[in-house]
């Protein structure tokens, strides 16, 4: 994945993380950052491979249109 793309898909998560709740928010941690929980979900978001962006960016999406519903 280029760099161009790989900061559009940070940028989107953070975005979309920022419409969950706290809960969501600290199991997204707990599934990406399991070992430091006390980073921020920025920061997680920062830190992850970009194999992971993908599948975390579905999951959110997916976790959102269920709110809207």
């Amino acid at each position: 994945m280029n760099d161009a793309i790989q900061d559009f898909a940070r940028t989107q998560l953070k975005e979309m993380l920022a419409k969950c709740t706290e809960g969501q928010q600290r199991l997204f941690k707990q599934m990406y950052s399991f070992k430091d929980m006390a980073l921020g979900i920025d920061d997680v978001v920062d830190n992850m491979p970009e194999d992971k962006l993908d599948w975390a960016m579905q999951q959110c999406q997916r976790t959102l249109a269920k709110e809207t519903k």
